[in-house]
């Protein structure tokens, strides 16, 4: 049986929620990928040019620092990774955490929020900072809440 994580970056609250869910789905455990300096609601204004998120997402080169790096992930097989969808991609401190662990070989498998978007440009920006080796799957992008249930069923039809 392979040992799989959930890790995920939620800004709102709305990609915990799928991300706790999807790990009970999934006999997962769970790492949330925080930020050494929270974000408020100023710097997710994406209206803002000058708001932090803004600011970050138009240098995809920026790593802002995480709060702990003790995710292990490189003790796990599977990677369940949660973002919400930012300028049609992952948030860049995504990448900081993909970069932070030597993840090579391993199995990647993305789940988003979003208002509207799809994955986009996710899955290739996010494969620039992983070893060839590694496998990244775009899974399922969420406009809304699912139920538990919704979540066992995408995680029962994943290959295992």
């Amino acid at each position: 049986m392979s040992k799989k994580l959930v890790a995920y970056f939620s800004a709102s609250g709305v990609t915990a929620d799928a991300a706790k869910k999807i790990a009970q789905s999934a006999n997962a455990d769970l790492y949330e990928i925080c930020p050494e300096v929270s974000y408020t609601a100023a710097d997710l204004d994406w209206q803002d040019k000058n708001s932090r998120s803004s600011v970050e997402m138009n240098d995809r080169t920026f790593r802002p620092a995480l709060a702990d790096k003790n995710a292990k992930a490189e003790e796990y097989d599977m990677i369940f990774l949660g973002f919400p969808i930012w300028w049609y991609t992952a948030p860049t401190i995504v990448n900081t955490f993909l970069e932070s662990y030597d993840i090579s070989g391993k199995t990647i498998i993305l789940f988003a929020t979003s208002g509207s978007s799809g994955f986009d440009k996710a899955a290739a920006d996010l494969k620039a900072s992983v070893d060839d080796s590694t496998v990244i799957k775009e899974g399922i992008v969420i406009h809304g809440k699912q139920s538990a249930e919704e979540w066992k069923k995408w995680v029962d039809s994943l290959e295992m």
